[in-house]
C-alpha cells in the first residue's frame, strides 16, 4: 500500500489544524441537542409527546452517527486523489452540513425535521471520520497525548460556545418569531464555513502515491481483526463502560437531585452539577496530555477510572448537596483525563493504512455507551417503586460497576510499544 508521506506535527499551529474541526462539530452537536431540536420538536409534537418525539429524533441520529462514520472512514482509507485521502471527505461532508442546516428552519412537519436532522448527522460524520485520522498520521507517538488534549479542548470550547451563543439567540424563539432560529443556523453555518476555508488553505495533504486497494463492502467497515490487533477489543470495552458511567450520571442528575437530595431548584442544581463537571474536565485536559506522553496512556486511564469510581462511592456513602458538587468535580476531572488518555491510546492501536476506520469504530463505543446508559431508566423507576429512592442507589451501583469494568478491561490493553 503506497500511502502518502506526511510531515509530522511538531508545532502549536499544527495541533490546531488537526483538531479545529472538532470545535465546529461540537458547537453544532451540543447546540442542536440542547436547544434547537427541543424547541423545534415543540412546534410539531406539543407538550404531551415532546419527550418521545425528541428521543426518537436524537436516538436515530445517534445510531446513524455510529453506523455512518466507520463507512466514510473506510472509504477514506482507500481513496487515492490529488487532494489526499482525507480532505475530499472533510470538505464534502462539511459543505453538505452547511447546505442542509437551513432545513431545520424550513421543515414544516416533524417528519421534515426528522429527515433533515438525520441527513445532517450523515454529512457531519462523513467529515469527522476521515478528519480524525490526521492525528495518528501526523503526530509522533510521544506527542499524541498533547494532540488529544487539543482535540478535547476544541470539543469543550465548541460545545460551550455553541450552547452559549445559540442559547442567547433562541431565548425569544416562538413559532411566530423565528428570527433567532435563522440567526442561529447562520452562525453555525459561518463557523463550519470558516473552519473549512482555513483547512482548505492551511492543511496540506500530500497526494496519494499510486493507487490503493478499493473499498467496496460497507459492512466490512465495522470489522477488526483480534489476530492483527488483539488489544483493540479490550480498549473498546473499556471505553464503552466508562462513557456509560459518565452518560448515566449526566442523564439522571436532575431527577437524583430532586428526589434524593431534595433541592428546591432541580434544574438549577443540575446545571451547576454539569458546569462543575465541565470546568473540572477543562482543568484536566492539558495535564492529562502531558502525563499520558510522559508516564503512559494505560496507566493514566486506570488512574482516571479510580478517581471516577471514588466520586460515585462518595455519593453512595454520603449523599448531600455538598458531596454532589465534590463528586461532580471528581467525575468531571476523571472523564476529562480518561478522554484525553484514552483517545491518545486509540491512536496508538490503529492499524497503519486504516487509521480513520479504527478511530471511527472507537467513536462507536463512545456513542454506544451514551445510548446504553439510557436503558437503566426503567430499572430506576422499578426499584423506586419497591423502596423510596432505591432505584437511584441501583443507578449509582451500576455506575461504580461500569467504572470498575472499564478499569479492568483497560488493564488488558497493550500498545505496540509495550507488547
Amino acid at each position: 500500500m503506497n500511502l502518502p508521506r506526511l510531515r509530522p506535527v511538531i508545532k502549536l499551529p499544527d495541533y490546531f489544524k488537526i483538531t479545529v474541526l472538532s470545535l465546529g462539530l461540537a458547537a453544532l452537536s451540543q447546540s442542536s441537542h440542547a436547544i434547537l431540536l427541543p424547541l423545534r420538536v415543540l412546534d410539531f409534537a406539543g407538550e404531551a409527546g415532546k419527550n418521545t418525539a425528541l428521543a426518537a429524533v436524537t436516538f436515530t441520529g445517534l445510531v446513524l452517527a455510529m453506523l455512518s462514520q466507520p463507512v466514510a472512514a473506510a472509504f477514506s482509507d482507500s481513496t487515492s486523489s490529488r487532494w489526499g485521502r482525507r480532505k475530499p471527505y472533510v470538505m464534502a461532508g462539511g459543505v453538505a452540513v452547511m447546505v442542509l442546516l437551513p432545513g431545520i428552519g424550513l421543515a414544516g412537519s416533524f417528519a421534515g425535521l426528522f429527515l433533515f436532522y438525520c441527513l445532517i448527522q450523515l454529512a457531519a460524520n462523513t467529515a469527522q471520520g476521515p478528519y480524525q485520522a490526521y492525528l495518528p498520521e501526523l503526530v509522533p507517538l510521544d506527542r499524541r497525548g498533547r494532540a488529544s488534549s487539543f482535540k478535547a479542548l476544541m470539543e469543550l470550547l465548541g460545545g460551550a460556545f455553541g450552547i452559549f451563543i445559540i442559547g442567547r439567540l433562541m431565548s425569544g424563539y416562538t413559532t411566530a418569531n423565528q428570527s433567532g432560529l435563522w440567526d442561529s443556523l447562520a452562525v453555525l453555518s459561518l463557523i463550519i464555513a470558516a473552519i473549512l476555508g482555513y483547512l482548505w488553505l492551511r492543511l496540506k495533504e500530500t497526494p496519494t502515491a499510486g493507487s490503493l486497494a478499493p473499498f467496496r463492502n460497507p459492512l466490512l467497515s465495522y470489522r477488526f481483526s483480534p489476530k492483527d490487533n488483539p488489544s483493540f477489543g479490550w480498549f473498546l470495552g473499556s471505553r464503552l463502560f466508562v462513557f456509560m458511567a459518565s452518560a448515566t450520571l449526566q442523564t439522571f442528575a436532575l431527577f437524583y437531585l430532586r428526589d434524593v437530595i431534595g433541592v428546591e431548584n432541580p434544574a438549577g442544581s443540575a446545571a451547576a452539577f454539569i458546569i462543575v463537571a465541565g470546568i473540572s474536565m477543562g482543568l484536566a485536559i492539558f495535564p492529562a496530555g502531558y502525563l499520558a506522553d510522559r508516564y503512559g496512556k494505560i496507566w493514566l486511564s486506570q488512574a482516571a477510572v479510580v478517581l471516577g469510581a471514588g466520586g460515585v462511592i462518595l455519593l453512595l456513602l454520603s449523599p448531600s448537596s455538598t458531596t454532589v458538587m465534590i463528586a461532580a468535580g471528581m467525575t468531571g476531572y476523571a472523564i476529562g483525563t480518561f478522554s484525553v488518555a484514552n483517545w491518545a491510546l486509540a491512536t496508538d492501536l490503529v492499524l497503519k493504512g486504516e487509521e480513520a476506520r479504527y478511530l471511527a469504530i472507537a467513536n462507536m463505543a463512545t456513542a454506544g455507551g451514551a445510548a446504553l446508559a439510557r436503558l437503566i431508566g426503567p430499572a430506576i423507576d422499578h426499584f423506586n417503586r419497591v423502596e423510596v429512592n432505591l432505584g437511584y442507589q441501583i443507578m449509582l451501583g451500576a455506575c461504580l460497576v461500569y467504572f470498575i469494568l472499564g478499569g479492568l478491561l483497560i488493564k488488558k490493553t497493550r500498545t505496540p510499544a509495550s507488547r
